[in-house]
Order: structure tokens, then sequence, then C-alpha cells
């Protein structure tokens, strides 16, 4: 007679809930293998936030409020029914290669770092069912979304330091 392995033992859903919810905290916090918002524009001088280095297509201003409002597009998709995208893609990059002053630079990342936290906490909420779809969109998730953020953060923080680099601005720690 075959001797049968014990059964393996199962968490309750809501423990397997709150594990997924900590991954996607720590994910779309930054660190790990993400960079974190704060690291990618760490003592970038202000005289390089507009500039294009050779080469590369956006600079360091285009790249920070194109990830401020896809971000927020994406938080504010998840939340109301009543959000209106921008126009893609036009609406999701700024006009200018540079921010205007050292204010709009200062709001970008104030208001792309609130939106961070607001996706963050709308993730941990139990009360946010993860995996429903989304009833204004066509199958999207939390869940989904969450991810989305995550990926596209972590996508256009590394063409910052790409930026970074070509312009002779970047130092590794």
């Amino acid at each position: 007679m075959k001797k049968r392995s014990p059964r393996p033992r199962t968490k309750p859903a809501r423990d397997e809930s709150r594990l997924l919810r900590e991954h996607l905290m720590n994910l779309l916090k930054g660190g790990g293998a993400h960079l974190h918002i704060d690291d990618a524009v760490k003592d970038l001088p202000a005289a390089l936030r507009g500039t294009r280095a050779a080469g590369l297509l956006h600079t360091a201003w285009q790249l920070l409020e194109h990830l401020r409002i896809a971000q927020w597009d994406i938080l504010e998709f998840s939340r109301s029914a009543k959000h209106v995208s921008p126009e893609f893609p036009d609406g999701y990059w700024p006009k200018t290669e540079a921010p205007p002053d050292e204010s709009a630079w200062q709001k970008s990342l104030a208001d792309f770092r609130r939106d961070l936290r607001e996706m963050i906490a709308l993730v941990n909420n139990p009360r946010t069912d993860l995996y429903a779809r989304i009833p204004h969109g066509d199958g999207q998730t939390i869940l989904r979304e969450a991810l989305l953020v995550a990926d596209h953060n972590a996508y256009h923080l590394g063409q910052i330091v790409d930026v970074r680099r070509a312009l002779g601005a970047w130092r590794a720690e």
C-alpha cells in the first residue's frame, strides 16, 4: 500500500490576502529591485532637469511629469467611474523640456509621492477586493492596476537614471 503524504496546511484566505498586500506595497514603494523616486532624483542639479542627453528622447523633467500623470490617471481610474483619462499620448507628457521653475519640480514630486501613497492605501485597505473587476473598466482589477503602476514607475525611473548617467550627474552608491 502506497503511503500518503500529509496534506499541506493551508492558511486562511485573509492571511494570503494580507501577504499579497504586503508584497504589493513593497513593490510600489520601491527598493529591492526597484528604484525609489527619491533615489532617482536625489541631488539632480536644477540646471540639468530640463537638459536632453545625446541619444535619449526625454529630459528628467519630462519623465517625472509623465510618471506623475500616468500614476495619477491609473489611481483615479481605479477609484472613480467619473474619471476621464488624458488624451493619449500627448496628455501624458509635459509640453516643455524643462520645469518652469523650482516650485513646479517640487510640486510634481509631491504630487507623485501623494498619489503613490494613495495607491498603496487602496491596495492595503482590506475592503479593497484586489481580484474584482473594476466595474467601469474592461477587465482590469486593482491588482492589475497596482502592478501596472509599479511596472511603469520602475521603467521610467530607470530612464531618469539613464538621463543622469548620460549627463554625468549620477553617482551610484
